[in-house]
């Protein structure tokens, strides 16, 4: 998205080099991300909103499509690639070859609206995976979890009306996007922390709010919208998390995956900006995913 804007490249950089450093490569198998058919888009967005999109693509330099928000000649093909990784990571999932899967992806995706950009998104890639899950693969129950610092309101915007779907956030409170205090609908469990909550608010929404909700609804399938942009460190939000807390909910959602999910989770990285706590805290989530924390 340009020189200078947080969104960048070397963010997927920091943590492949993190898992590199700390060996976890040697457990994962690697796999390229397809590229997401404009049906597979479909079933999250618009088909106007997709043809919109793609037509606003420049033949160089850059084109503002929000205030924050913006495409190069290559966006497209890179949205598309991390809606698809989505896709894959659900098909090897469903189909036995894995159990967790982490798409190491960008743009991010959990503020993109079903016919809105927002917020360095284009295409919702966990929603274009969940959709897939529950309309090609016949998954009945699918619970989303997004502990970004940002309330996915895209998510929520393409979700609440999908009783198919229980969706739990935490969120920093009066930030962007400025939503989540009041719920869409029935399905959503929002709880907005105040500015510079720190681990003991944090694990207590969880606690309290999600686990209880999860254990009513049974998924059978879990999703993660991976931001870590509530990291102490990060200075997108005000939230003083660590990646201990990073390492203690994904044990409590491996809990629950394997109590009910037949311990199938997809995780997709949403937000995280200043690259040592990004990759810190993607990889204190990673190693509990595939079970290197024992």
């Amino acid at each position: 998205m340009g020189e200078n804007h947080p969104e960048c490249p070397e963010r997927l950089g920091a943590i492949n080099d993190q898992l590199l450093i700390t060996g976890l490569l040697d457990f994962m198998d690697a796999y390229d991300a397809p590229f997401a058919t404009i049906e597979q888009i479909g079933r999250a967005h618009t088909t106007l909103y997709v043809d919109e999109i793609i037509a606003q693509s420049p033949e160089e330099g850059y084109h503002f499509v929000d205030p924050d928000t913006k495409m190069n000649p290559h966006t497209v093909r890179a949205a598309l690639r991390a809606a698809g990784a989505a896709v894959k990571a659900t098909d090897l999932v469903l189909e036995g070859k894995a159990s967790t899967a982490f798409c190491s992806i960008r743009p991010p995706g959990h503020h993109a609206e079903r016919a809105a950009v927002m917020g360095f998104c284009f295409f919702n890639n966990v929603a274009v995976g969940i959709r897939h899950a529950l309309d090609v693969h016949g998954i009945e129950r699918i619970a989303l979890i997004d502990f970004d610092v940002h309330h996915g309101n895209g998510s929520e915007d393409i979700f609440h009306d999908d009783e198919r779907v229980l969706m739990c956030s935490i969120f920093e409170q009066g930030i962007y996007p400025f939503s989540g205090d009041q719920p869409k609908g029935p399905n959503m469990v929002n709880v907005g922390l105040p500015s510079r909550s720190k681990s003991e608010q944090f694990r207590e929404a969880v606690e309290t709010h999600w686990l209880p909700a999860l254990e009513a609804f049974k998924p059978q399938m879990l999703y993660i919208s991976a931001g870590f942009d509530a990291h102490r460190e990060d200075d997108m939000g005000n939230l003083g998390l660590v990646e201990a807390d990073y390492e203690w909910v994904t044990k409590k959602l491996v809990q629950v995956a394997n109590q009910f999910c037949d311990g199938r989770i997809i995780s997709c990285l949403e937000g995280g900006y200043v690259l040592s706590s990004l990759a810190r805290s993607a990889v204190a989530h990673i190693k509990v995913l595939i079970g290197a924390d024992d």
